[in-house]
């Protein structure tokens, strides 16, 4: 029976709208790679689709229902059909990569053209350590790059511990940056760990201290202000986020600070490339870059997990395990 499991959410809602479900499973066209899924992740974007919050974010999901109803873009497996044009990959490869053009991770089977932001695994490397790299790798690489992070960059991460905030840690030291992290209590270790040259308890110290200012300040959770952080930030300083703002109010600001002042607010949009994959494999393989993993849950308790990724307490990543069932 060519049938499989996956995640399915047919409206817009809470983590109760995912369910696990029995499906068709897909056929490759000639330049797709069919790959039989053994890890994915949960993570804010799949929480943003499944929920269309803002209303607005339905130009974009659909706007009666999910364009996507199975969600899940990180992935890593191996390929078990390959189309007539592919030449790149081989039934038997082992992959790993990111698709946010069609999600349908969150499933035993999923499709991936060969010239998406798809690659072989890292050597040495697990299915669920694969899986967990590529969509915070990318995002942290697209704000880090855009604001001119590089050598001697006096650079401050609020959010160090989280998906996107942990791979910016690491990202910012390949690029030379000396690096201030902020998290709580809990994930102190674990981002020291990463190579920050300091780390600060926001729950036990201000974080913005009178007279020090940092040329770049990214907030990776979406939970700071440029009106907040500018005081801290150099006279050309730049306030980098990952959240549209209170009232939606970031990409004009973004605008605005482009002919206003010295200082700059940016809401930098990540393109998703194989070339961005095959940086993050090289980074691995060179010792550099590795995926923070906080829980692991098996796929049938995907609404489990992302209850906990909207809780906001995970470190890192949280990864579903898909069993292989053969059919």
């Amino acid at each position: 029976m060519n049938r499989m499991r996956a995640i399915v959410h047919t409206r817009y809602g809470g983590p109760d709208v995912l369910r696990l479900e029995e499906v068709e499973r897909p056929v490759p066209a000639p330049d797709e790679v069919l790959v039989r899924v053994h890890a994915t992740t949960v993570n804010r974007t799949d929480c943003g689709f499944r929920s269309a919050t803002p209303w607005f974010a339905r130009f974009f999901t659909g706007w009666r229902g999910p364009r996507h109803t199975i969600l899940g873009s990180e992935f890593a497996g191996e390929v078990v059909e390959a189309g007539a044009a592919v030449t790149e990959f081989a039934v038997g490869d082992r992959v790993f990569g990111v698709n946010q053009r069609t999600f349908a991770a969150n499933a035993e089977y999923m499709l991936n053209r060969e010239r998406d932001a798809i690659t072989t695994v890292p050597a040495g490397l697990t299915d669920e350590e694969a899986a967990a790299i590529p969509d915070g790798f990318v995002l942290a690489r697209t704000c880090l790059t855009s604001t001119g992070v590089g050598p001697r960059t006096k650079l401050l991460i609020y959010g160090a511990s989280g998906s996107i905030g942990s791979a910016a840690v690491q990202l910012a030291k390949h690029l030379g940056a000396d690096v201030t992290a902020v998290c709580d209590t809990l994930a102190l270790d674990v981002v020291r760990s990463l190579g920050a040259d300091r780390v600060i308890d926001y729950t036990q110290a201000p974080f913005l201290e009178p007279g020090v200012r940092y040329d770049v300040i990214f907030d990776a959770v979406g939970k700071l202000s440029f009106r907040r952080v500018r005081r801290s930030l150099a006279a050309d300083g730049v306030y980098a986020t990952t959240d549209l703002g209170w009232m939606w109010h970031q990409p004009l600001l973004s605008i605005a600070t482009r002919f206003v002042g010295r200082q700059r607010a940016m809401l930098p949009l990540p393109t998703y490339r194989k070339e961005h994959v095959l940086l993050a494999k090289q980074l691995v393989e060179a010792g550099e870059y590795r995926a923070v993993i906080d829980r692991r849950y098996p796929l049938e308790d995907t609404l489990e997990a992302t209850r906990y990724v909207e809780s906001g307490r995970k470190i890192g990543n949280v990864v579903i395990t898909v069993e292989r069932r053969d059919r």
